[in-house]
């Protein structure tokens, strides 16, 4: 049986005695928490200059895909744990945000793009905000008092 992402994370977040909660939960820490997350994730975007100057100098290309895959795996491993840390179902949250992705076509049924290959939204686009709130309170979110455990 092979074991989940999901369960491998929580897995690492006890090994490392990181918080892990199974309901929506708001610590009390949660503008330092955030901030620390930021501080980290931005570690892990300045790498992509690396890469830059990998694929710039020549690098051979199997180098600049493993540089990428550990790079886009490590920020996903980071996601998913902090995401544990507030109990957050990223599963679901991530269901909710592709509908709403899909949500943005055009009215010919044809993806809209920027100049940078971002999609644009289309007339059918919908907010996935409020679907994850919903799913959030159905979880019935919790916020944990100042100086309050986890």
């Amino acid at each position: 049986m092979t074991t989940s992402f999901a369960d491998r994370i929580a897995a690492m977040n006890a090994m490392y005695k990181l918080p892990a909660h199974d309901r929506p939960t708001l610590p009390a820490d949660v503008a330092d928490r955030l901030t620390k997350f930021k501080a980290t994730l931005l570690d892990e975007v300045h790498e992509i200059d690396e890469i830059v100057k990998l694929s710039k100098e020549g690098a051979p290309a199997i180098d600049i895909a493993v540089a990428v895959a550990d790079l886009l795996g490590d920020i996903m491993v980071y996601c998913r744990s902090e995401a544990l840390k507030y109990g957050l179902p990223l599963e679901e949250v991530l269901d909710v945000i592709m509908d709403s992705n899909e949500s943005k076509l055009g009215a010919d049924g044809r993806p809209i793009y920027d100049a940078n290959g971002k999609f644009l939204k289309g007339p059918n686009y919908w907010r996935p905000e409020p679907r994850i709130k919903a799913l959030l309170e159905q979880r019935a979110i919790r916020a944990r008092p100042p100086g309050g455990a986890g």
